[in-house]
């Protein structure tokens, strides 16, 4: 299995050159295409609170620094993406309506690359983040520091269906680790698994993955996260079910600590 197009949301600030250097990570090994978008603050979405109660000079005044600060952003977002020696790659700078764009583009990639801060309900880039994940459900990869292909790949498991979407979408890059452990608390779970059926379906594409089951039972997440402390994971995989708004994730109470904590990088699918 291959990728092709990796997708790195970008906001002119200063997140925006580790989000590309993640994003060629993700697509050098695959020869895949990198596509830097620049998802600048969208007009449409602040002229209702200018329409009434604003003087006229006063509105024009306004709107004509947010296209200042759009167009420094999109230069800035520019020289990000030109900062990274990868060949394969493409800037994209999107217009009103801004979040119709980026679902578009969201929609013809494998992954889309976000840094910790969006993930987190940080910065400009906080509300594609949860577009990303909630609405269009695209897997996503939330870069930390130290990132890397190559290295060790946890798989959270726990026989559900947004587990299931992002253990199959990560094959991939499952398929360039150096290894694969499955992780699974199953005490920790109001449903009944078996984590060798992960195992067994990996097998017979051909991935070797181990199997780390933890017997305790309580908040899956400390559990996960021991367990990738242990096994020495680069990347968690894991399901994620979001509400685009409040952030309120629901992977028996998982995703949302998964997001707050500091390592390891995570891949996401809902």
């Amino acid at each position: 299995m291959s990728w092709a197009r990796i997708m790195a949301p970008l906001s002119g600030g200063q997140g925006d050159k580790a989000a590309v250097a993640a994003a060629v990570m993700l697509a050098e090994p695959f020869g895949a295409e990198v596509a830097g978008v620049y998802t600048p603050a969208d007009v449409a979405d602040v002229m209702p609170w200018m329409g009434e109660g604003f003087l006229g000079g006063v509105q024009t005044t306004a709107l004509e620094s947010l296209r200042e600060a759009t167009a420094a952003g999109e230069k800035n977002a520019s020289a990000a993406l030109d900062s990274s020696a990868y060949g394969k790659k493409r800037f994209i700078s999107l217009q009103t309506p801004v979040w119709a764009g980026l679902s578009a583009e969201s929609r013809l990639s494998d992954v889309v690359v976000f840094t910790s801060d969006p993930a987190r309900g940080r910065g400009p880039l906080a509300e594609a983040f949860q577009q990303m994940v909630a609405d269009e459900q695209r897997p996503v990869l939330i870069a930390r520091e130290g990132v890397k292909m190559g290295g060790v790949v946890a798989v959270a498991w726990d026989g559900g269906k947004e587990a299931s979407r992002a253990a199959r979408l990560a094959l991939p890059m499952l398929e360039k680790a150096a290894k694969v452990v499955i992780v699974a608390a199953p005490k920790a779970s109001a449903r009944s698994f078996d984590p060798a059926r992960l195992q067994a379906y990996y097998a017979a594409r051909g991935l070797a993955a181990d199997l780390e089951v933890m017997r305790d039972s309580g908040d899956a997440a400390p559990l996960l996260l021991d367990a990738v402390k242990r096994v020495g994971a680069d990347i968690l995989v894991a399901g994620a079910f979001g509400h685009p708004r409040l952030q309120e994730f629901i992977f028996g109470g998982t995703t949302r600590t998964l997001l707050n904590s500091d390592q390891p990088s995570l891949f996401l699918s809902h």
